[in-house]
């Protein structure tokens, strides 16, 4: 059995299994009423997994009255209350910190507490540092299970239309957001009761609770009559993606099947997917590229990713991908598209699928990136159709292709079917339909030199492995050279370890409980009447930024305790001059040490750093790539100057100290006395912040964010 390199994780084993029938859901509209019917249906269990799930957000977005509230907290807490049997679970991803903007607040509190007491609400945090739990299933009764790229959250529902102006496609604010692209599958049979388990196996993990398979009635049948399957009686597969995490067997189910599927590809290709930045996909498809009779591939990917770190991360890996793709298509039958729509060159359809069919036999869908973290880091679950030889089969899978074709480019299934037919090739099929308005769009990779060379390589941004706390330092010093180290080697690397454990320790363990505003507030506060107060302040942002204390954290306290103007200024002083600390320690350790240390990578890339030195120090200072001491230790002993450094430092960390005082301060206002002078400057405080972000980064990047999903 393969295994990957180091890690003796088995790839080759996915679970063979059976569906009874099967639907291809394409876009939010049918996949949410698919979803609602079905679990309106359920008379046992409805289990749902999700990376997110929002209790506001609507499932149906049409005038029928079906009965049951609108809104998904509501619906489900309706259906536990009108089936004296069902047992509603719903576990999902505790996410990670970056995300609570864009999540509902206190989800606990409105699927859990709030909710009828057969209504189970949890938040799964049983996951490697950095990972994420991104599989997305919904099972009822066991008999009738969903898997796709959808979340039940915000920023989801749409219809096959896209239309620019759809007054349906507004988040639970009543805010409009960009048209969404995902696709699903609902099958029943043996595989739903594996899908099954799989989420009980899940649950089990995430609370040390057990659940019993449901024992419905044997005539009940969960599958909502108003979707006819497009499969019946199929062989299907379950892939996943699982990492090492205490007894957890790992499992790199999926990044097998898409290689194997690549490799057993001889016409067609056919990919939609939210990222491309798997490092081991491209390899697979830039040899099949490279073949004097290898297949077309053809993938549609959005113009953008969702939100402006995402664009200037994820992105930039993928225009770095793209290039060696474009590179290694010798017979020019690659075509990388985005869906275009019309009356406008700014507005696209952000395509959020998991998608790759090859040939007309083969199929996968569900909720695995082409990513290097859903391959091996995150939690995923992908269904597979392989080496389909029932011509039925073979049938739906080449119209579902054609079906998706023909949505991007606003024509017809039958007449992508008839063009291909006549072609017999699937480029020159996108490339003669692509006329109207609304086409697929050829994508060009679009990241500057100055974003690319601020952007790490894909290990730290996108890791395909869970990086254990004693392998976090190769993140930043991955070891290149052979040579014993020396002791000041071994020295340097052991401050460095230790530098970036106790950042991860701050983040990561109990130790971060130790560190309250309240309790350095009153540290702090013994010392505010002293004559020597602010050398006290400063020296203790020196100290504590040398060892990783969160800097946002020690700003609020300084503003809490002297006020936005004094707090203000010692936060900026005494940051500063932390950081020149910590540059000082990384210039003292040597340039060739830090060098042999970090690699040759790293070598490219701190010499193009440092011609943009003063923007460099200004950008990471704003978007940080990773821990401010860090930063401050490798700027050290980079190609960065210390003047550069300096001047970079002050006005970077500026404007962030300024907004947090100014909104540190707004709060603790509203907060004495919540009058409307209070809320107003609070309000204006907010606006300047948003306003003053959007017009740094589009300085910084010369190209404007960008909303999206996730």
């Amino acid at each position: 059995m393969p295994t990957t390199e180091d890690e003796n994780i088995p790839i080759e084993t996915r679970s063979e299994t059976h569906a009874d029938r099967v639907a291809f859901l394409v876009d939010g509209e049918a996949y949410y009423g698919a979803v609602r019917e079905v679990a309106k249906q359920a008379r046992c269990s409805l289990l749902i997994l999700g990376w997110d799930v929002d209790s506001r957000m609507r499932l149906r977005r049409d005038e029928v009255d079906d009965g049951y509230p609108a809104e998904l907290g509501e619906f489900l807490n309706a259906l536990a209350e009108r089936s004296p049997h069902l047992h509603i679970h719903i576990l999902v991803w505790d996410f990670a910190m970056i995300y609570a903007l864009e999540r509902e607040w206190m989800p606990i509190y409105r699927l859990g507490w709030n909710t009828h007491h057969r209504l189970h609400f949890y938040m799964d945090d049983r996951h490697p540092i950095g990972a994420s739990h991104h599989q997305k299933v919904v099972v009822a009764d066991d008999k009738v299970a969903l898997v796709s790229g959808f979340d039940l959250s915000k920023w989801r529902w749409d219809s096959s239309e896209h239309r620019a102006d759809d007054p349906r496609r507004i988040d639970p604010a009543g805010r409009p957001y960009p048209p969404f692209h995902d696709i699903g599958m609902m099958v029943s049979g043996k595989v739903a009761r594996a899908l099954g388990d799989l989420v009980r196996q899940r649950w089990r993990r995430a609370t040390d609770h057990s659940l019993h398979p449901p024992v419905a009635e044997e005539e009940t049948d969960p599958w909502p009559a108003s979707i006819s399957p497009d499969l019946r009686d199929t062989p299907l597969s379950i892939a996943l993606t699982l990492p090492r995490h205490g007894a957890q067997t790992p499992r790199r189910e999926i990044e097998s099947l898409y290689l194997r599927g690549i490799d057993v590809a001889r016409r067609f290709i056919y990919i939609e997917n939210q990222y491309l930045t798997c490092g081991g996909i491209a390899e697979a498809l830039m040899k099949r590229l490279k073949e004097g009779q290898g297949p077309e591939v053809v993938i549609v990917l959005p113009l953008r990713t969702g939100g402006w770190l995402e664009q200037h991360t994820m992105d930039v890996l993928r225009d770095r991908l793209l290039l060696r793709l474009e590179d290694a298509d010798k017979y020019a039958r690659l075509r990388v598209v985005y869906p275009r729509l019309p009356h406008t060159q700014s507005q696209f359809v952000q395509i959020h699928s998991k998608l790759m069919v090859v040939d007309d036999h083969w199929l996968t869908i569900g909720s695995a990136n082409l990513s290097n973290r859903s391959m091996g880091l995150d939690s995923e679950c992908n269904l597979a159709i392989e080496q389909a030889r029932d011509v039925a089969v073979q049938k739906a899978v080449a119209s579902l292709r054609n079906r998706l074709l023909a949505e991007h480019m606003e024509v017809s299934e039958e007449k992508v079917a008839e063009t291909l037919e006549e072609t017999g090739s699937l480029c020159e099929t996108v490339d003669h339909l692509s006329q109207g308005e609304r086409r697929l769009e050829r994508l060009k990779p679009q990241t500057t030199p100055e974003v690319d060379a601020l952007v790490p390589e894909a290990g730290l941004v996108d890791p395909e492995r869970p990086i254990a706390a004693d392998r976090m330092v190769d993140l930043f010093v991955p070891g290149e050279e052979a040579k014993p180290a020396s002791g000041r080697l071994i020295a340097a690397g052991g401050m460095l370890l230790l530098m970036v454990g106790l950042a991860a320790a701050w983040r990561w363990t109990p130790l971060g409980e130790w560190l309250t505003l309240n309790q350095i507030q009153a540290f702090v506060g013994e010392f505010s009447g002293l004559p020597g107060t602010p050398l006290l302040v400063i020296a203790l942002f020196v100290v504590a930024g040398l060892v990783s204390v969160p800097l946002t954290l020690l700003v609020v306290v300084s503003v809490v305790t002297f006020g936005p103007m004094l707090g203000g200024l010692y936060a900026h002083v005494g940051a500063t001059l932390s950081a020149l600390a910590a540059y000082a320690i990384g210039s003292g350790m040597g340039r060739s040490t830090v060098r042999r240390l970090a690699g040759s990578g790293i070598n490219r890339l701190s010499r193009r750093m440092g011609k943009r030195g003063i923007a460099t120090v200004i950008f990471l200072r704003i978007v940080p790539v990773a821990p401010f001491t860090i930063i401050n230790l490798v700027a050290g002993a980079s190609h960065i100057s210390l003047r550069d450094f300096v001047i970079g430092t002050l006005f970077g960390l500026l404007p962030g100290i300024i907004a947090l005082a100014a909104f540190t301060d707004g709060i603790q206002r509203t907060l004495r006395r919540p009058a409307d002078e209070n809320l107003i400057w609070l309000a204006v405080v907010v606006a300047a912040i948003l306003i003053g972000g959007w017009l740094i980064r589009r300085f910084l990047v010369n190209r404007p964010a960008r909303g999206g999903g996730s």
